[in-house]
């Protein structure tokens, strides 16, 4: 099969990656005659340009491009299409990506393969970044079936375990585990740093482990992902940034009234909670 990806990041670097090693075509576009050089060089793609008309004689098209890139690139995508051809993205919010897309190529599936790293570019990429992770599809009613069954099938290659869901219950469910984790993450890091005792806040740069390290790990990632989550997810985070701020004031009511019971009570729940999200 011919595979197109447009954007040669950590997601669509490693797409090409296995795609290509299970032994798939695979055609990509990127905006840095640069980019597209090294990524034929690394034997990652078999061909690259940063003329979209590469994707002419493609079978399905990855857009692993930002969120805000979609609508501008798909405008300029689409009359270089063959008319049976699926298209599909890797865009952490779904809702506003199917309603810009769905209406202008019926043969568009909704994807988001949640695995990543702190790092981004086509450097970062990695073979099997996506073994045993969460690939969800959001179809609607006038997606076609062949077209969900396809990028299903090229999910399950990569040993994805698939999940299909409508666009908007998607967004709700990822607003929870991973937006907000990022906006909490990050916050992290800036209060840490805003400690004005530098001796203070040098020893607890030495001393930070994997305690730090892991709580504070998707807070260090793209600044623009971040962006681009509580742009186009804007309700369902502010959603649970008030929620998550409601918690964070009972804990400090319980820490200043000392009332250690309760705080023992909501750290044996949340112990107990935790697998469930695991």
């Amino acid at each position: 099969m011919k595979i197109g990806i447009v954007g040669l990041g950590l997601i669509g670097g490693s797409l090409a990656l296995d795609l290509r090693s299970i032994g798939h075509t695979i055609l990509a576009v990127s905006r840095r005659q640069e980019t597209c050089e090294q990524a034929i060089a690394r034997h990652i793609v078999d061909d690259a340009s940063t003329d979209l008309r590469l994707m002419t004689d493609a079978d399905v098209v990855f857009l692993c491009i930002p969120l805000g890139a979609i609508d501008s690139t798909v405008e300029q995508l689409i009359p270089h299409l063959s008319f049976n051809t699926v298209l599909t993205d890797v865009g952490s919010v779904k809702g506003s990506v199917v309603k810009t897309v769905a209406p202008r190529w019926q043969n568009f599936v909704g994807g988001h393969p949640m695995a990543g790293i702190a790092e981004s570019g086509l450097e970062a990429a990695l073979p099997k970044l996506f073994v045993d992770r969460p690939y969800v599809l959001t179809p609607i009613e006038s997606t076609p079936l062949a077209a969900v069954e396809l990028v299903a099938d090229i999910a399950r290659s990569l040993q994805s375990r698939v999940y299909q869901c409508n666009p908007d219950d998607h967004d709700r469910a990822v607003a929870w585990i991973s937006h907000l984790p990022v906006m909490i993450s990050a916050s992290l890091i800036a209060t840490c740093m805003g400690e004005p005792d530098l001796v203070a806040l040098n020893l607890a740069q030495k001393l930070a482990s994997s305690g730090f390290r892991d709580t504070s790990r998707v807070g260090g990632g793209n600044p623009e992902l971040g962006v681009m989550m509580a742009k186009y997810n804007k309700e369902a985070v502010l959603r649970s940034l008030h929620a998550y701020r409601q918690q964070v004031d009972q804990i400090i009511q319980q820490i200043e009234q000392e009332r250690w019971n309760e705080l023992a009570d909501r750290l044996a729940q949340t112990r107990q909670d935790r697998p469930q999200f695991l």
